[in-house]
């Protein structure tokens, strides 16, 4: 146990102040040694530094995370419910891809099925320009590059396809190149493209710069003749439609109905797995014409032969059947082909033999006879004493030679094709003159004057036929004889075609029927008919025709087809000239039918403006008649009659 002591503890010895300390045994320090640092004053104690409070931070960094997440909900709200369909829209049309796919157009042949116009495949070449960018391609020139490679085989300027592959709208995602291009031509493309495909695949600084380029099937109208019927066929322009012609007339028939595909696409290829829909298209209908192709090439070469000859402005033959109406040529000169328009020259494209208007001259006083003979008015017998000149009106009237008074019968007026003769026995037609020109005119309407053929031919003129109280003193004694009135190349031969078919005309037609893809041939409605004359003037004014080519006497000797009745007439007339308006050059031409006892094909031929030889119509396009006719009865086997001619008296002795 401890013992506690009641004694004061000892003190503590609380130490002085310090002395300073001498060194070196009490030795004062050296003039080199330091001074002793003395105590200076206490120092304070360090401040404590408090950190701030974190809160405040928190709450902005918290508020601005809100408010980015706050915009991204609302633009999810926006993109995925408020302008969904807009964007699934968009999506839609990147990926799926629509594409048209043409229709066959149907083809054109001729009464014995040979082609005329057909088609065949084809392939429209086209790109899509996102896919020559350099995002794409990781070059800088790759439209330059692609190009360099198309240019030489679709035959177009490098620099041109370089500016269509880079184009100034950087979204355009379809171009067109080339359009109509052959089979072997996108079989070139598509080779080049597999070779850089495989040479990219081993090589990584090769780029298949031709990746974008397509081609879209299509389809190219081939005329197998070049310009053989060119007027009556037309063409097809670039955009797929018909341009002229035919081609024109029928487009909704021959064009059938488009189709359409649509399919997902990546990469600008379409993805198998992705499924498509397809509308097939459907083909247009194959149209037959009445056109006999042989017929057509005898026609178009004669003509062609003489114009050039005769270095004409042109000129046209139109060979019908009499019995049906229908068109079996017509053919025109200068032509053109419709398979090369680039080379064509403008002037010529159309049909002139239904687009020019012109003056027929001689070959309608058959009209004037026809009207004198169906009136009653005389017969072919009828005699007419024709002076060397007539005064009718403000005029002195001439017929086309000088010549004593002759002494000529009805029918040797028309043969002898005497205007002077035709005036005065039209003029019997009426008490007077304006009676005369009221009977005269109801005939030129009924044999189609002055109105449409019915062919509904695109550019088809009605030619100029003014009503009789319109006429002019001069126009009441010059239509008698073909001038003062205008027709075209149909119109004029369809007169004959009335006459020789015993009165009755028929509406001209070119188209036989169509066949659509079902195979099933739908035949052209019936044309129509209409009384013009009785059949017996019908017979008698054959006969009166037949006197202008068979009688020494006639102006149409050229004509004459050995074995064969022929029945025409001869027309030369002034001209009036497109250009300037005015009477300038010669409308030449010969219309007629054979056999003139049975007839069966009427042949009509005109030339514009012969400037070299003779211009008188028997003597330049009487030898084109003899020559198509020839041919046209041969190929459709139309035999001789054996008949002997009528002979008709053309003249008479006072």
């Amino acid at each position: 146990m401890t013992e506690v002591s009641d004694r004061e503890p000892p003190r503590r010895r609380v130490p002085g102040p310090a002395r300073p300390v001498r060194s070196g045994g009490g030795r004062r320090p050296g003039p080199g040694a330091r001074p002793a640092r003395r105590p200076g004053p206490p120092r304070p104690a360090p401040r404590a530094f408090r950190l701030g409070s974190p809160r405040p931070r928190l709450r902005m960094i918290g508020l601005a995370l809100t408010l980015v997440l706050a915009a991204f909900v609302v633009r999810l709200l926006q993109v995925q419910a408020v302008d969904a369909g807009t964007y699934s829209a968009k999506a839609e049309q990147n990926r799926y891809v629509v594409h048209t796919l043409p229709a066959e157009r149907g083809g054109i042949t001729d009464r014995n099925g040979v082609a005329l116009a057909t088609t065949v495949d084809s392939y429209d070449i086209t790109a899509e320009p996102t896919m020559f960018t350099r995002e794409q391609l990781k070059v800088d020139d790759g439209p330059e590059q692609a190009a360099a490679l198309l240019a030489p085989i679709l035959g177009q300027d490098q620099e041109q396809l370089a500016k269509v592959l880079r184009p100034k709208n950087r979204e355009l995602r379809y171009v067109r190149l080339a359009r109509r291009q052959t089979p072997q031509v996108w079989n070139q493309i598509k080779d080049l493209k597999t070779a850089l495909t495989a040479k990219a695949e081993t090589d990584r600084a090769t780029v298949n710069v031709l990746a974008g380029v397509f081609a879209d099937p299509s389809s190219k109208r081939v005329y197998p003749g070049g310009d053989l019927a060119a007027g009556i066929l037309g063409w097809v322009g670039a955009d797929g439609k018909g341009g002229g012609g035919l081609e024109r007339k029928l487009d909704t028939t021959l064009a059938g109905e488009d189709g359409k595909i649509r399919y997902a696409q990546s990469g600008g290829r379409q993805v198998p797995t992705a499924g498509s829909t397809e509308t097939p298209a459907v083909p247009g209908s194959d149209v037959e014409l009445t056109i006999d192709r042989d017929i057509q090439w005898a026609a178009q070469h004669a003509i062609s032969e003489q114009v050039e000859k005769s270095k004409a402005d042109g000129g046209y033959v139109i060979v019908q059947d009499t019995t049906t109406g229908e068109i079996l040529a017509m053919a025109n000169s200068p032509g053109f082909d419709p398979g090369d328009l680039a080379h064509a020259d403008p002037a010529a494209l159309g049909n002139a033999a239904l687009q020019d208007a012109f003056e027929p001259g001689s070959t309608a006083k058959v009209l004037s006879m026809a009207a004198v003979l169906e009136e009653n008015v005389a017969t072919p017998g009828t005699h007419i004493t024709v002076p060397n000149r007539l005064k009718r009106g403000d005029r002195l009237f001439k017929d086309d030679i000088d010549h004593p008074t002759w002494y000529l019968t009805l029918n040797g007026v028309l043969a002898k094709s005497s205007n002077i003769g035709t005036i005065m026995a039209t003029g019997e037609l009426g008490k007077t003159q304006a009676e005369a020109n009221k009977v005269l005119y109801s005939y030129l309407r009924k044999f189609g004057l002055g109105g449409y053929s019915g062919l509904g031919f695109p550019g088809e003129t009605k030619g100029i036929l003014a009503p009789p109280d319109q006429w002019s003193t001069s126009q009441q004694y010059t239509i008698p004889f073909g001038q003062g009135v205008s027709v075209n190349a149909l119109q004029a031969a369809s007169i004959y075609s009335t006459v020789a078919n015993g009165g009755v005309r028929i509406e001209p037609t070119l188209v036989r029927g169509t066949k659509g893809a079902d195979g099933r041939f739908t035949p052209a409605p019936e044309p129509k008919k209409t009384r013009v004359t009785s059949e017996k003037t019908a017979k008698t004014l054959s006969q009166m025709l037949e006197s202008v080519v068979d009688d020494e006497e006639g102006t149409g000797t050229k004509a004459r087809i050995p074995g064969y009745r022929v029945a025409g007439k001869t027309g030369t007339a002034n001209r009036v000239d497109p250009a300037t308006g005015k009477y300038h050059g010669y409308t030449s031409s010969f219309a007629g039918f054979a056999p003139a006892d049975k007839p069966r094909v009427t042949v009509y031929c005109a030339i514009q403006n012969a400037t070299e030889g003779s211009y008188f119509g028997g003597q330049i396009c009487g030898p084109i008649y003899k020559q198509v006719m020839e041919f046209a009865l041969k190929t459709l086997q139309v035999p001789p009659t054996g008949a002997a001619p009528a002979r008709l008296p053309v003249t008479f002795k006072p």
